[in-house]
């Protein structure tokens, strides 16, 4: 009986953790750079929108380096997670704001 529930803990624990993966996969359609959502083409997403533009010293969406430099902004998603890019519209990377 031990063995047989430590096997299904096992089991319970490494789906979790494949979905905890898929999570954050680029492969997974949400975070996917062919997605509308997360395309530089976008206009959200574009340095040439305002909000991103790094001539806009009110914006908060600005990445700086512990210098000061600007290394680039950061736009929120619709679905809670964000997308970042470098100052030039290249999408570098994505996230999920999760609550722990």
């Amino acid at each position: 009986m031990k063995i047989f529930l430590a096997l299904i803990s096992l089991c319970f624990l490494s789906s979790m953790s494949i979905a905890n993966d898929w999570e954050n996969s680029p492969n997974n359609w949400k975070n996917s750079k062919n997605n509308w959502e997360n395309s530089s083409n976008n206009w959200k997403n574009s340095k040439n929108n305002w909000e991103n533009s790094s001539m806009n010293s009110n914006s908060n969406r600005g990445i700086y380096d512990n210098n000061g430099n600007r290394q680039g902004y950061v736009v929120p998603k619709s679905d809670g997670g964000f997308n970042t890019f470098d100052n030039n519209g290249n999408r570098t990377g994505y996230g999920t704001y999760k609550n722990r």
